[in-house]
């Protein structure tokens, strides 16, 4: 678990955040002020601003440091990240719609791949479209959209998480795929999810 470190007034800081669907954290301590501070809340991503100025608040009131409206800041940074990000998003899911996967061959794509870390995730047939199943975390599935040249969207099934991602398939010179690395849609995505350091390996058709 690594800490951030950062400067408070002159004052060493450091702080962690936790989450858990439906519930964000944040730990900060002043080792030179014995000062600790810990905010409990219960909201997710789109309420990241709220420990963040709780947590804020409480540490400038307890050095007597002027009332920085920090509800007010962390409101107008966090909505218009959120805008950006919901733009970039709308325009991958309109691109899906727009997208003919007419040469598109399923049996192709599908198979069981495996990740060193993650372990193993299969592509299979659900009805008419290529879906995505983690033998590991059983909220990691959802159906594969095609997008753009070897790349499809993934909208996973549990949508509390605000995760969707990109499957983007290594094909041989038969256009096979043998590997999927992936990257999450929105801009926005927590910087937990790493889908970025996955890459799954085909090992059975």
């Amino acid at each position: 678990m690594e800490w951030n470190r950062s400067g408070v007034n002159g004052n060493l800081s450091v702080s962690h955040t936790g989450d858990l669907a439906g519930m964000l954290s944040k730990t900060i301590m002043i080792p030179d002020l014995n000062l600790g501070v810990v905010v409990l809340t219960n909201t997710y991503y789109g309420g990241s601003g709220v420990f963040a100025s709780v947590t804020q608040t409480i540490v400038d009131s307890y050095m007597r440091l002027d009332d920085y409206g920090w509800t007010d800041f962390y409101l107008e940074r966090f909505s218009n990240r959120e805008s950006r990000a919901d733009a970039v998003t709308s325009k991958v899911w309109e691109t899906v719609q727009k997208a003919s996967d007419d040469h598109i061959k399923p049996e192709d794509f599908t198979g069981i791949y495996k990740d060193k870390w993650f372990g193993q995730v299969e592509v299979h047939l659900n009805g008419d479209l290529l879906w995505f199943t983690s033998m590991r975390s059983p909220r990691l599935n959802g159906p594969m959209y095609f997008y753009k040249a070897n790349a499809f969207a993934i909208r996973w099934e549990y949508q509390e998480m605000n995760a969707d991602a990109f499957a983007i398939f290594s094909l041989d010179e038969e256009g096979k795929a043998q590997s999927i690395r992936m990257k999450g849609i929105s801009p926005a995505i927590d910087f937990s999810y790493d889908f970025q350091d996955l890459l799954f390996q085909r090992i059975k058709n």
